[in-house]
């Protein structure tokens, strides 16, 4: 489904307003590793957002959501403060893991493992 302008204008300012607070809460450094936003996709009704955290050289990504997703009243808070201008209302907010570059990485290994296959025969 392609995604409208508007969706693309209010994903932009949750990504920019989420990184924020993810700064300002201590949120950013976690687990020994770092969390950012790497997307932010909204339905077209604006109700909900679904917010992909990547993580490096987080040890426990999972444990670490957990975190996220317990203080997500108080990132929701915030969030609704600064937005509260330009929507409406504030969209139910979904944490997600993810995952793109650890596929990335798992590609890429196989890869090179085909070409040294090839390079010996």
């Amino acid at each position: 489904m392609i995604e409208g302008k508007r969706q693309k204008q209010v994903c932009a300012v949750l990504e920019k307003d989420l990184n924020e607070i993810f700064q300002r809460l201590g949120l950013s450094m976690m687990d020994g590793g770092m969390v950012s936003i790497s997307g932010v996709k909204i339905t077209p009704d604006l109700f909900d957002a679904r917010i992909y955290l990547s993580f490096f050289q987080v040890k426990d990504p999972v444990g670490t959501l957990k975190v996220i997703q317990e203080r997500s009243w108080e990132i929701k808070k915030e969030l609704t403060a600064r937005v509260r201008h330009q929507l409406r209302s504030m969209p139910q907010l979904t944490f997600y893991i993810d995952d793109s570059l650890d596929y990335v990485d798992k590609m890429e290994q196989l890869f090179n493992e085909i070409k040294k296959k090839e390079e010996k025969k």
